[in-house]
């Protein structure tokens, strides 16, 4: 199994286990900036070079190495599973992708058939109904966590607990699990323990968001997309999220975290 989803800097002075719309873009830059004094130009997720990653085989014996010995501070970053499960929506099956093209080809089509979903287009300026088809999307969401059909879930949109838990049953260890909400407090506590090539000062980064401006915006506040059925439906894909990385189930409003994050409680409930 190993560690996928795993970025490693060249000089090893960080591993990042990567969460999906969980400011992956923007920390995988900050990591590459750390080692070169200048961004990947593109998406980091397309650089082949500058960063270790899991996906490419050069680096795997260099990152299985480094963790299974925690050599170096291990960190990830988790969000609030309402506005993370939105964030999908509006830019996966809403939005048009990097190449110009719908993600995952004939996933939206399959949508628009089975559950009646509307995505909108550009050239209508995406006008649709997008309390109605995002709480459709939630079920197909559901159907694909809990029965893996109509397809095998998605990274961007299963549990943020999944991805964190493999880290750790193959041997990983954290020492920080940063917030999106608190990014700037939490990347400056990883960037403090850390030795870096170069300095990053993290009030200079710009922040990355490879999604924006490709599909819709969102029209309404986060809480009006949510009814009982759909906190419900939350409930039952994402309740280890709010649990174990302490964000407010009976709120959507609210998006802080609303406790600490055990480390210990993780390592243990993610272990198995």
């Amino acid at each position: 199994m190993g560690f996928p989803g795993t970025w490693m800097t060249e000089s090893e002075s960080v591993v990042y286990r990567v969460v999906p719309k969980c400011a992956c873009s923007t920390i995988g830059q900050i990591m590459f900036y750390s080692d070169h004094g200048a961004f990947f130009d593109g998406d980091i997720h397309d650089a082949q070079d500058g960063l270790h990653k899991w996906a490419l085989e050069k680096s795997q014996p260099l990152i299985n190495a480094n963790v299974k010995t925690h050599q170096s501070y291990a960190f990830t970053c988790v969000r609030n599973p309402y506005t993370r499960i939105l964030s999908s929506f509006f830019d996966k099956i809403c939005g048009i992708q990097r190449n110009g093209k719908r993600y995952r080809g004939n996933l939206v089509p399959l949508l628009i058939q089975k559950y009646g979903i509307e995505v909108g287009d550009p050239e209508s300026g995406f006008e649709f109904d997008q309390i109605k088809s995002f709480r459709r999307f939630l079920l197909f969401t559901r159907d694909t966590i809990r029965w893996r059909r109509p397809m095998e879930p998605d990274i961007h949109w299963s549990a943020m607990s999944g991805h964190v838990s493999t880290f750790i049953v193959n041997g990983g260890r954290y020492d920080k699990i940063v917030w999106t909400e608190k990014f700037n407090e939490g990347m400056g506590e990883v960037l403090d323990a850390i030795e870096t090539p170069v300095e990053v000062k993290l009030d200079e980064i710009p922040r990355f968001n490879e999604s924006e401006g490709h599909g819709p915006k969102r029209a309404h506040p986060v809480e009006a997309y949510f009814d009982d059925l759909s906190m419900h439906l939350v409930k039952e894909i994402y309740h280890r999220d709010f649990e174990l990385f302490k964000y407010d189930f009976d709120d959507p409003s609210n998006k802080m975290p609303v406790g600490e994050i055990d480390l210990d409680e993780i390592h243990a409930k993610l272990g198995d």
